[in-house]
């Protein structure tokens, strides 16, 4: 499995949680905003398969 992100993909990314105000560069909450928004659409998406 290639884990590789595009480099516009990733870019795009990196800017969304950027922080200048933090001291490791990214807005936590933000990012893991992001991250359970993304967790719950697969989980509903993997749900409308197991429908099929």
């Amino acid at each position: 499995m290639n884990h590789e992100i595009p480099k516009a993909e990733y870019e795009a990314i990196e800017k969304m949680i950027a922080s200048d105000e933090s001291v490791v560069g990214i807005d936590a909450k933000k990012t893991h905003i992001i991250i359970i928004h993304k967790l719950i659409e697969l989980e509903k998406r993997i749900s409308e398969l197991e429908k099929k």
